[in-house]
């Protein structure tokens, strides 16, 4: 019961330092995060399973076998980071040889917003209320340009033989 509590204390803390190196701007330091993340779901999903003999039918009795579900489980997720962490690292990689860094900049139109928020420009509506009347930095009542129907897409050349 103890080393349940000891992994189950891991666990969190691999969840725990996963989540926050995820939250940084560094590509590195996402990479690591995402690799203590999946490292804490599998020792997560093999503390759900199971633990005993080798689950071979004839040679152990049902009631003492380990579950083999978690292992494959795990097998997978295991796989899955591989290729998580190889396309991390080209992606950090390829920012070092373009930028000198690997930290990841904001959008411009990210900019934009927190300038507009910081002099308190920001009209428009609340995206918890829905579609309505929007009333931009003018005073005038609009419609809200994000809420707007886009174009139809355009039409194919062989519509109209499907009329004739």
């Amino acid at each position: 019961m103890t080393s349940n509590l000891v992994l189950a204390l891991v666990v969190g803390v691999l969840f725990g330092s996963g989540v926050v190196l995820l939250l940084e701007r560094s590509l590195s330091q996402v990479l690591i995060g995402a690799i203590l993340l999946t490292n804490g779901t599998n020792l997560l999903l093999l503390l759900g399973g199971r633990s005993g003999e080798a689950p071979i039918l004839g040679v152990t009795p049902e009631a003492e076998m380990s579950d083999p579900l978690a292992q494959a489980m795990v097998l997978t997720a295991i796989v899955i980071t591989l290729g998580l962490t190889a396309f991390l690292m080209a992606m950090a990689y390829r920012s070092w040889q373009l930028t000198g860094h690997d930290e990841v900049r904001d959008d411009p139109e990210d900019r934009r917003i927190v300038r507009r928020a910081e002099r308190g420009e920001l009209a428009g509506p609340d995206d918890n209320v829905g579609e309505g009347p929007w009333h931009p930095a003018g005073g005038t009542t609009g419609t809200d340009p994000e809420q707007v129907d886009p174009e139809p897409p355009p039409r194919r050349l062989d519509d109209g033989a499907d009329r004739a």
